[in-house]
C-alpha cells in the first residue's frame, strides 16, 4: 500500500513525496520499524531515503533554501566550533592541521548534512516542528 496519496504536502517533488510516505508509514530513522522496512528496500530506494547528494555538496545553501534555518545555523555552528578547536590545538602544538584530517572533516561534514537533510525537512513540511536540533529523530548506530 502507497502512502503517497494520502499526504497532504502537494508543493513538493514525486522524490520528496515517495521520501514523506516512508518516513509517515515506517517513522523515522530511530523508531523501531524504520530499520527493518529500510533494509527491506532496493539498494537504489535505501539511498533515496537515507541521503541527499545535493545536501552533502551544498548543505549550507541547500538548508536555507529548503526553509531548514535553524537546522542550519546549528550544524554552521558545529562544523565552525570543531574547525576552530580542531585548528586551535594544531596551532597550540606548533603544526598546521593535516591534509587528511582537513580533508576527512570536510567530507564529515558533507556527510552530515546529507544524512540530516531528508528527516528534517519531512519534519518540516509534515510534521510542522522548527527545532534548533539538526539531528532530531536520527539514530546514531
Amino acid at each position: 500500500m502507497s502512502t503517497t496519496e494520502q499526504l497532504n504536502t502537494p508543493t513538493v517533488s514525486s522524490k520528496w513525496q515517495e521520501r514523506f510516505a516512508f518516513f509517515e508509514q515506517h517513522g523515522g530513522p530511530s523508531s523501531p520499524g524504520f530499520k527493518e522496512a529500510f533494509k527491506a528496500l532496493p539498494k537504489g530506494k535505501r539511498i533515496l531515503i537515507n541521503i541527499n547528494i545535493i545536501a552533502v555538496f551544498f548543505g549550507l545553501i541547500y538548508f536555507f533554501v529548503l526553509g531548514l534555518w535553524k537546522k542550519n545555523l546549528s550544524l554552521i555552528a558545529i562544523v565552525l566550533v570543531t574547525s576552530i578547536g580542531i585548528n586551535f590545538a594544531f596551532y597550540a602544538m606548533g603544526h598546521d592541521v593535516p591534509k587528511w584530517l582537513d580533508n576527512g572533516l570536510n567530507i564529515a561534514f558533507g556527510l552530515m548534512y546529507g544524512f540530516t537533510a531528508n528527516y528534517a525537512y519531512y519534519l518540516k513540511k509534515v510534521k510542522g516542528s522548527q527545532s534548533w536540533n539538526p539531528f532530531e529523530g536520527m539514530r546514531w548506530i
